[in-house]
């Protein structure tokens, strides 16, 4: 390569000169064979050594593809149809006065608060539910009698506020002042 003998830079044409240079020795590059091992009724070994049938089912195979899956789990969940609810003929049927004694099914009557003496957060919900003009009970879990009745009813932790309807058929439950209000204000609405 030749040289500016005063700046030690190279001409454009020194530069051009040497691109050909490189494409023509490109052109006459012959790589070798690349030989792939692959695994195979338990051990590793040449793909060009095994037989035609476990070539064509090596040709079969997919690589998995952290990418590719995501790709074809969205296209599965955006592809699949949307299931569609449908009444039976005998509850299109039904008239408005049931529909009104369904909604006063959903009337709280009664609760029972489960608590312990060492729960942070049962106090608020005490203070909440004395305000409440509803007949109410209270069950400490501490006591022997009090775990008993909670593991009858499903409750796991405290507090837990069961509330009944008129009819004893348990409506919903609370965990917390924010639950209260959403129950007791349904209430007031359907009321």
């Amino acid at each position: 390569m030749e040289q500016n003998e005063h700046t030690g830079e190279r001409t454009l044409e020194q530069i051009e000169a040497d691109i050909e240079r490189t494409k023509a020795e490109l052109e006459s590059v012959h790589g070798t064979e690349t030989e792939v091992y692959a695994r195979i009724v338990g051990y590793y070994r040449a793909v060009k050594n095994w037989n035609k049938g476990k070539r064509d089912e090596y040709e079969m195979r997919k690589l998995f593809s952290i990418e590719e899956s995501r790709k074809e789990s969205f296209a599965e969940e955006s592809s699949a149809p949307l299931e569609k609810v449908q009444t039976a003929p005998q509850q299109a049927e039904v008239s408005h006065e049931a529909n009104l004694f369904d909604e006063e099914d959903q009337i709280p009557a009664s609760y029972e608060l489960y608590f312990r003496e060492v729960c942070p957060n049962c106090p608020p919900v005490k203070q909440y539910l004395s305000g409440v003009d509803m007949k109410g009970s209270y069950v400490d879990v501490d006591t022997e009698s009090g775990l008993e009745k909670a593991a009858s009813q499903g409750v796991f932790s405290t507090p837990t506020a069961i509330f009944r309807n008129a009819y004893g058929k348990e409506i919903g439950r609370a965990h917390c002042v924010e639950e209260l209000n959403a129950i007791l204000k349904k209430e007031a609405v359907l009321a």
